[in-house]
């Protein structure tokens, strides 16, 4: 399995996941635009040559970072590649000295099998909804806000796995 940062390379095939799920409503759409002035937020988990999952870590505040985007093509899962993604994501924000992740998601028991926890979306910072007014489906997505605390514990575990 190879998780790597994206390359400007892999934007169209990031583009095709994305826009998969969000046409199933299953995930958030996301501009072609966006994505390419986000792409240094952009994990990649690829089979051979090809992309198969992706997942971005933007870091929203000094103490806060969001897990987005995470996709992987339906014939690929099972297979790790999301939990990969997930970690190489918290990885960074630990790396980073980010103190708590969040995710938005229709699927909360996902990153709950990883330590998140559910919360109310008015526990997160006004900051975070800049980015929601712009949604179509706003104000009443149906995501459900997650949220893991990082600590040194999660740091040691990271470095040894």
């Amino acid at each position: 399995m190879v998780i790597r940062k994206a390359k400007i390379s892999d934007i169209p095939a990031i583009r095709e996941l994305i826009s998969r799920y969000a046409d199933e409503r299953r995930l958030l759409p996301r501009a072609l635009s966006e994505l390419y002035e986000n792409l240094r937020d952009f994990y990649v988990t690829l089979e051979g040559e090809e992309v198969v999952g992706c997942a971005a870590l933007h870091v929203v505040w000094h103490d806060l970072a969001e897990v987005k985007s995470l996709a992987v093509r339906q014939d690929c899962q099972g297979k790790g590649y999301g939990r990969a993604l997930v970690e190489a994501c918290t990885k960074e924000a630990c790396d980073l000295g980010i103190g708590r992740l969040f995710a938005l998601t229709y699927v909360p028991t996902y990153f709950e099998r990883f330590g998140f926890r559910q919360i109310s979306k008015d526990d997160l910072p006004h900051k975070v909804w800049s980015e929601c007014v712009q949604c179509p489906f706003f104000p009443d997505c149906g995501e459900v806000a997650v949220a893991l605390e990082l600590s040194e514990s999660f740091t040691s575990r990271s470095d040894s796995a």
